[in-house]
C-alpha cells in the first residue's frame, strides 16, 4: 500500500515539527515547501560576515514538558560549547525598559531605584489609578487599553505599556481587540510581579519554581549555541535523513479543493521557475491565512474572502550594528557594556522599539568577542515610509537614534546590515473580530489543518506553534477531522510569554 502524502506549507517551527512528528508517529509522507533560502521562519538565524542575528529574540523555555523534551532531543542541554557545536547554553535573563534615559527593571518592581526614577508625583498617581482600577474595573473589556488599565491602572499603563505597544502595532491601543491581551499577558499584574519579587528573597530550586511562574518572570532559559535557527536546521536534517522532502525556495500557489477536501496543491520552484501540481491526502498550512484563502481554487465564499482580505499584519525590520563598544550615558556615568539580552525602548522621540545585545544571548553569535553586536528592532507596515527606506537609510536611522538616546557613539560603528521581514505579527484589528468566518470555512475542509502563528492568525510563541503542529499530527494519526484541539492551544494553558509588549 502506498504511503499517504501530507503537503506542509512553511518550514518554520510549526511546519518542521509537523513533518518530524508525521515521520515519528504515522505512515504519512511529509513534503515541506519553504519559500525562503533557509528553514526556521522567523526563528531562523541570519548570518552576516561571521556574525549571527536572531530575528526577534527566542528564549527556549516552555511550560510544556513535551516541547522542552522535544527541543533537547534535537540539541543536548549539556556539553562543553568549546568542544561541540550542537549544545544548548543556559542563559540568565535580563530584560529592562529604557525610559526617561534610564533603565527600569522588568517586570516593574517597587525598588528604591524605580521609585527614585519615577519621582513622588508619578508614584502617587500610579497608586491612585491602580486602586481605582481594582475598585472600579472597566466592564466589559472591549479593547487592549481596557485590558491594560484593569491590570495596571491608567497611569502605569500610559508610562510603560501604551507607547511601546503602539510602536509595535502602529495602532492606538483602544482599537486593538482585548483578546490579544488575554492571550499574551494572561495572569501578569502588579500583584503577581510584587509576589514574585518577594519570593526572590527566599529562592527555591528554580527548576521546580520556574514552571509555576509567569513566563516573563522566568530568569533562566536555554539557548542554542548558534542561535534559534540552529535547532531548526538540525530538525530539517533529521527529517531529510528519515525520507521526508523539503523543497527550499518553493511556494504553494494554488490549493485545489472540492467536496470538503483539498485534492492537490500547485507549487512553484523559484530557482528553476517550474511549476508542478502534487496530489495530497493532507495539507498542513502555516502560510498567512490571507494568502491561503487567496490561493484556494475554486474561490471560497465571498464572506470568507472579504474577511481574509481585511486581515492585517505588522512587519518587522532589524538593523544589525557592529560596534567597538557601547557608550551608555546614564546616572552620570558611561558604560561600554550592558548585561541585557534585550531592552524595551519606551522613549517617544525615537522609532526604535527594542534593542537586542546578541553577545548576551550567546557569545558564539559574535565573530570578534571584543566587539558589540546589536539588533535594533523596528515595526512597520509593508510598503509604508519606514519599510521603503533603503538599507543605507535604515542603518543611518538606527545609528542616529541610538546616539540620540545616549546609548552609542556613531563613530564606534564598524559595520551594519538591515533586514526586512514581512508578515511577522498577525494583527488583532482589521477584520480580526470576524475571523470565525474563516475558521468555520477552513475547519469544514476535512484534510486541511491550520497551524503556527500565521496559519492560525495568532501571536503565538514557537512552543505554541509547535504544539499546534503536534495536535494536528495527532488528529491525522487518529483520523479525526475535528480541529477544536488545535485552536485550543494557548487559550487555556498558562505558560505563554506574558510581557504585554513582548514580540
Amino acid at each position: 500500500m502506498s504511503k499517504k502524502t501530507a503537503l506542509i506549507i512553511g518550514g518554520g517551527p510549526a511546519g518542521l515539527t509537523a513533518a518530524y512528528e508525521l515521520l515519528e508517529q504515522t505512515n504519512v509522507h511529509p513534503i515541506v515547501v519553504e519559500s525562503d533560502t533557509q528553514v526556521g521562519g522567523i526563528s531562523k538565524t541570519i548570518h552576516y560576515k561571521g556574525n549571527k542575528i536572531d530575528i526577534g529574540g527566542h528564549r527556549f523555555f516552555s511550560k510544556s514538558d513535551r516541547v522542552m523534551a522535544w527541543w533537547q532531543r534535537m540539541i543536548p542541554p549539556t556539553g562543553d560549547p568549546e568542544k561541540t557545536d550542537r549544545v544548548f547554553l543556559t542563559r540568565g535573563r535580563l530584560s529592562r525598559i529604557y525610559f526617561l534615559r534610564k533603565f527600569f527593571s522588568y517586570p516593574i518592581s517597587l525598588s528604591l531605584t524605580t521609585m527614585r526614577y519615577l519621582g513622588l508625583w508619578r508614584l502617587i498617581m500610579i497608586g491612585i489609578s491602580y486602586t481605582k482600577a481594582i475598585l472600579f474595573p472597566i466592564k466589559p473589556e472591549k479593547s487592549l487599553e481596557d485590558f491594560f488599565i484593569n491590570r495596571f491602572g491608567k497611569t502605569l499603563y500610559r508610562i510603560f505599556f501604551k507607547d511601546y505597544t503602539e510602536k509595535v502595532w502602529g495602532e492606538p491601543c483602544h482599537t486593538i481587540d482585548a483578546s490579544w491581551g488575554a492571550q499574551r499577558i494572561k495572569g501578569l499584574s502588579i500583584r503577581k510581579a510584587i509576589a514574585h519579587a518577594l519570593k526572590q528573597i527566599v529562592k527555591k530550586d528554580q527548576s521546580v519554581e520556574q514552571k509555576k511562574t509567569e513566563t516573563s518572570l522566568i530568569e533562566r532559559f536555554l539557548y542554542p549555541k548558534h542561535g534559534p535557527g540552529q535547532l531548526w536546521e538540525v530538525t530539517a536534517e533529521k527529517i531529510s535523513e528519515r525520507g521526508g522532502i523539503i523543497h527550499m525556495q518553493t511556494t504553494a500557489t494554488q490549493l485545489h479543493w472540492s467536496d470538503n477536501r483539498v485534492t492537490a496543491v500547485t507549487i512553484h520552484h523559484q530557482t528553476t521557475n517550474q511549476t508542478e501540481t502534487i496530489p495530497v491526502d493532507y495539507v498542513i498550512s502555516t502560510m498567512p491565512v490571507k494568502c491561503l484563502i487567496q490561493a484556494m481554487q475554486p474561490t471560497p465564499p465571498a464572506a470568507v474572502v472579504a474577511v481574509a482580505n481585511g486581515l492585517k499584519y505588522r512587519d518587522f525590520i532589524t538593523v544589525g550594528l557592529l560596534l567597538k563598544k557601547l557608550n551608555v550615558q546614564t546616572n552620570n556615568r558611561i558604560d561600554t557594556q550592558l548585561p541585557d539580552t534585550w531592552i524595551y525602548i519606551q522613549e517617544r522621540d525615537v522609532k526604535i522599539g527594542r534593542l537586542q545585545i546578541f553577545n548576551n544571548w550567546s557569545p558564539y553569535l559574535v565573530k570578534d568577542p571584543d566587539t558589540v553586536w546589536l539588533g535594533l528592532e523596528y515595526f512597520c507596515y509593508e510598503g509604508d515610509e519606514l519599510w521603503q527606506l533603503s538599507n543605507a537609510e535604515l542603518i543611518e536611522l538606527g545609528k542616529a537614534e541610538l546616539a540620540k538616546i545616549n546609548l552609542i557613539n556613531p563613530d564606534d560603528v564598524l559595520d551594519a546590515v538591515a533586514i526586512k521581514v514581512p508578515k511577522t505579527y498577525p494583527a488583532y484589528f482589521g477584520t480580526y473580530s470576524q475571523f470565525d468566518t474563516i475558521r468555520t470555512f477552513t475547519d469544514g475542509i476535512d484534510n486541511l489543518f491550520l497551524i503556527g502563528r500565521n496559519g492560525t492568525h495568532r501571536y503565538n510563541n514557537q512552543d505554541h506553534s509547535m504544539l499546534t503542529a503536534m495536535t494536528a499530527v495527532e488528529a491525522i494519526k487518529t483520523g479525526s477531522t475535528d480541529k477544536q484541539a488545535i485552536w485550543s492551544v494557548n487559550t487555556e494553558q498558562d505558560y505563554h510569554e506574558t510581557k504585554a509588549t513582548q514580540t
